[in-house]
């Protein structure tokens, strides 16, 4: 520990690696510039979607349409070993899936510690610790029936996923110099340890310090990271453009201002991501009030074909060609079983087609979550790119979206009874593996994550909110929800997993009269703290304030 950044959670075996007190150093030296500016977005946020409740649409910024208008600049672009990011794999940074990513064959691999990893202490400081090993290429793993595994010699570009602006780390306790004291920031704790401890020795190694940036809703977030990762260079020495980032365009509000956000990080950025299942989240989140023309079918219904994301995803291709900016196509959830040809199958094709839509519309790259999709995906890029590395010259210069575009959604699907009986065995299936410190689940051939969760509990939220009728003439209501959560709970529980508690998140999430802007927030703050630092943090009269202002996010 350090006088300002103190560890509250637990030591592991090896964790002393990673908290050193040069590296909890730097983290307070980054709390002390930037953790003002993350309270002042949060608000902005929470007066954002107060005022789209309200009925206020979005709509394109006339204060920024010098920077739309100006054809001159561009963004930096890819960094060393990020020209082709053709097939990208994602997953947790547990030891097993580091060992697994590092050697699947992907050109990049996003190592998330968002939404595809339950934030546990033992998860945030141990993937700091794979991160580290596998750079140095010093990281094995061997699994509980004897299997080996280790680093082939082709690996690919890691690209590194810190937590939203919106989430704490109760685990560490920041004292800002006036003497006020509360949770430190997750994002800032994500990126400041991994770039302390790895930035020098990526460099070394032929790439660098690459970053995908979650849940940003505005320019102004934007140029928050960016003005992080400008301090960050000074303060390792390391050349002022050397850290990358890729944004996840996955929030209705940046869907607004993908441009701007370009702008803003233009000295460090790479590209932007269509981070599609969020995306569907965020316009849920938003627009949950607005009455039956905002509220959305079946998850199964909502494609990227339909329109809303059709325009969506248009306007992300032709903004980053505009700029030179690689843009990443999102995540089929559809995932293979070894065990069943006929899910794999279906896999495939879904896949498969998901991917040559992407390639064909001018994307740079794609993602999958799981290795046996890579060959397929690939195939499709390769069809398009041939050994050309990209596609960014490829300008969409006949993609005009208009932002009635991006909000109409309207589109063919209904409400039924299956889908609301999905939702809930979804989110609470989710949720139990999550409380266990699983992230990333597969769930009925599919790969689900704290998005796709949120659409669930969300739509159930919506519907019955808005008194929604599914096409066999059934009333969503609190009632038949909980019904419906009790007879799965009766069919999933066991006795060692956390069925009840995930039942009970379900319950606030989807049945409270308020709607927690992030099922994480209070899933994290009740489940994840260890018991020791909730009493160390319930001492600090500060401690509920900066909480509030994360659910406010």
């Amino acid at each position: 520990m350090n006088d300002r950044m103190e560890v509250l959670g637990p030591q592991g075996e090896r964790f002393d690696e990673i908290l050193t007190p040069e590296a909890l150093r730097f983290l307070t030296r980054l709390h002390d510039r930037f953790v003002g500016r993350r309270h002042e977005i949060l608000a902005t946020r929470m007066e954002r979607r107060r005022a789209i409740e309200n009925g206020r649409d979005l709509h394109f910024l006339e204060e920024t349409r010098a920077i739309r208008d100006d054809p001159e600049w561009r963004v930096a672009g890819a960094g060393p070993g990020l020209g082709d990011r053709r097939v990208e794999i994602t997953g947790p940074t547990d030891r097993k899936m580091t060992v697994n990513a590092m050697n699947s064959g992907a050109k990049v691999w996003l190592a998330d510690h968002e939404d595809a990893t339950s934030p546990t202490w033992a998860n945030v400081v141990g993937g700091q610790l794979n991160l580290r090993d596998a750079i140095r290429r010093q990281i094995d793993f061997t699994s509980p029936e004897g299997k080996e595994y280790r680093l082939g010699a082709e690996t690919p570009t890691i690209v590194f996923r810190p937590r939203g602006w919106h989430l704490v780390e109760k685990h560490l306790r920041y004292t800002d110099a006036p003497g006020i004291a509360g949770p430190a920031s997750g994002s800032l704790v994500d990126f400041g340890l991994y770039a302390f401890h790895n930035a020098h020795e990526l460099i070394t190694r032929g790439t660098g310090p690459y970053f995908y940036l979650p849940k940003l809703e505005s320019h102004l977030e934007a140029r928050l990271w960016d003005d992080v990762f400008t301090a960050t260079e000074e303060l390792l020495g390391i050349p002022h453009g050397t850290i990358r980032a890729t944004v996840l365009i996955e929030t209705i509000p940046a869907a607004f201002e993908m441009e701007e956000i370009l702008y803003e990080l233009r000295d460090h950025c790479a590209g932007l991501n269509a981070g599609r299942w969020d995306y569907i989240f965020s316009i849920i989140k938003n627009f949950r009030g607005r009455g039956a023309a905002f509220t959305l079918p079946d998850r199964s219904k909502i494609t990227m074909t339909v329109p809303f994301m059709r325009a969506y995803t248009e306007l992300l291709v032709s903004t980053c060609h505009k700029r030179g900016a690689h843009a990443i196509g999102g995540m089929s959830a559809f995932i293979p079983n070894r065990r069943d040809p006929e899910v794999t199958q279906r896999a495939l094709e879904q896949v498969a087609t998901d991917k040559r839509r992407e390639a064909g519309d001018g994307f740079d790259g794609t993602w999958v979550a799981h290795p046996d999709l890579i060959p397929t995906a690939r195939a499709e890029f390769d069809a398009v790119l041939g050994e050309r590395p990209n596609q960014v010259d490829r300008l969409r210069d006949d993609v005009h979206v208009t932002a009635r575009e991006l909000i109409d959604l309207r589109i063919d699907g209904e409400v039924t009874d299956a889908g609301v009986a999905a939702n809930v065995s979804i989110a609470l299936r989710y949720l139990e593996s999550w409380l266990r410190g699983v992230g990333a689940a597969a769930i009925d051939d599919l790969m689900e994550d704290a998005a796709t969760a949120e659409i669930s509990r969300s739509q159930l939220w919506q519907w019955i909110r808005q008194g929604t009728v599914t096409s066999e003439g059934t009333r969503v209501t609190g009632a038949l929800v909980e019904g419906l959560l009790a007879d799965e709970l009766e069919r999933r529980r066991t006795p060692d997993g956390r069925f009840d508690d995930a039942a009970d998140l379900v319950r606030s999430l989807a049945l409270g009269d308020e709607f927690p802007t992030f099922l994480t927030i209070e899933a994290y703050s009740r489940f994840l703290v260890e018991p020791e630092v909730k009493a160390a943090l319930s001492s600090l009269s500060t401690g509920p304030v900066l909480e509030r202002e994360g659910q406010a996010a």
